[in-house]
């Protein structure tokens, strides 16, 4: 119920947060059966998470099961909770559910929460390292739960669980101290069946049942970048695509450290704004092209101008794609600057100042262009007339830019 919102919970809804007692909640089973395929409508309402390369090449539905997987502290739990953050003007119902984590680490994601004022509309259900195993099984059903409740009432929700691959030792432990036969790595035969009875619970309802979703970003994390192990093979099977984090990307700084040839968003298109649909296909033909020019390109061979053209462009879509934790950018935002790099308006700034020129774009769109934006927001396609403008204004922010900096180095 309503009194969840803002509080901290163990599997069983006792209050966490040293507040008052919770009080007029209702108590519903936590294992329960899935909608029927009969009730439940297409995925179409996109959830923005406020980084820009999910947004416009992973996009995420209402309704949608889309897994965050990637080896440890490659920030699959940042990327949850900037999506978190992210929800705070869209009347999205928040909860967040961690399983097996340090009390360390659940603490810093309460702590990030609360400096963004994300609490008010987050539930926060916990299930530490410390917990016992039946307690560490029970969580994610839990917050499933009390998910569905307010999805019942009509309204839209996003899960994260943080991560199913503790949540599975945590029911291998138990298994075997129940003497049930071991199968592969140890796991007991129906593994497969209690992640997929959880996840199928995740929906988008029709309207004669209240239209409410549920959205549901499971975790798991991978050992040596081995997708297919036992675990993320069964959770890619049962989902609806995939955000892998790269901890080769990682390492070079390239944060988020999405890795977008080996992610998929199986909903994708049908969910995003026309906006993003308008550029999302040559960016994403961009940066494939250049990640695969880019191995070569380190062997230090002779390349044609058109080579050279296509790596410059594709090391500039790989800044913009770049983007600070816990800063998600509005669509608009975001659709600015994907169109300034895909126009080519960004090709005569240095890689280095891609950033500082982003931001600079990004301020002129908010002052200058709000008729634009709201079109934007309204899922209107970008007209010629649109892209021009957007061209034009980034192309003034940038030899503004050049001018500014040019006198500053005649005056010195």
């Amino acid at each position: 119920g309503e009194a969840l919102l803002g509080r901290i919970v163990d599997a069983r809804g006792r209050p966490l947060d040293g507040q008052r007692p919770l009080r007029n909640l209702e108590r519903r089973p936590i294992e329960r059966p899935a909608p029927e395929i009969m009730d439940r409508a297409p995925v179409t309402v996109p959830l923005q998470t406020g980084l820009k390369v999910i947004d416009a090449l992973l996009p995420i539905g209402r309704g949608q099961r889309e897994l965050i997987l990637g080896d440890r502290q490659t920030g699959k739990t940042a990327v949850a909770v900037d999506a978190i953050i992210n929800q705070g003007d869209d009347d999205v119902v928040c909860i967040y559910c961690a399983v097996g984590k340090r009390t360390a680490a659940v603490a810093k994601v309460i702590a990030t929460l609360k400096e963004h004022d994300a609490m008010r509309y987050s539930t926060v259900v916990i299930a530490t390292e410390e917990a016992p195993p039946g307690l560490q099984f029970m969580a994610p059903y839990a917050a499933m739960t009390i998910g569905e409740t307010f999805m019942n009432q009509g309204r839209d929700v996003l899960l994260v669980l943080d991560d199913l691959t503790r949540h599975a030792r945590a029911y291998r432990e138990l298994s075997l101290l129940l003497r049930r036969p071991p199968g592969r790595e140890a796991f007991p035969g129906d593994i497969f069946y209690i992640h997929a009875r959880l996840l199928e619970r995740s929906t988008h309802l029709k309207k004669e049942y209240g239209g409410g979703s549920l959205t549901a970003l499971p975790i798991v994390e991978t050992e040596a970048q081995n997708l297919s192990a036992y675990i993320p093979t069964n959770l890619i099977s049962i989902t609806d695509g995939q955000i892998y984090l790269s901890p080769r990307l990682f390492s070079k700084g390239i944060l988020p450290a999405v890795e977008v040839g080996r992610s998929v968003s199986r909903v994708g298109g049908k969910t995003q704004l026309a906006a993003y649909r308008n550029i999302s296909g040559d960016l994403r033909l961009a940066y494939s092209q250049f990640e695969e020019l880019e191995s070569f390109a380190r062997f230090g061979t002779r390349m044609d101008e058109e080579t050279r053209k296509t790596l410059a462009r594709g090391r500039r879509v790989r800044e913009i794609l770049k983007q600070p934790q816990y800063r998600p950018l509005t669509v608009p935002e975001q659709i600015a600057v994907l169109v300034a790099v895909n126009e080519g308006v960004l090709d005569q700034v240095s890689t280095d100042d891609i950033a500082e020129a982003e931001t600079h774009i990004r301020r002129a769109v908010n002052d200058s262009l709000s008729d634009l934006s709201q079109s934007i927001l309204a899922g209107d396609k970008l007209t010629d007339g649109d892209v021009q403008a957007l061209v034009e204004t980034a192309r003034r922010v940038i030899d503004d830019r050049n001018l500014a900096r040019e006198s500053q180095e005649a005056a010195a």
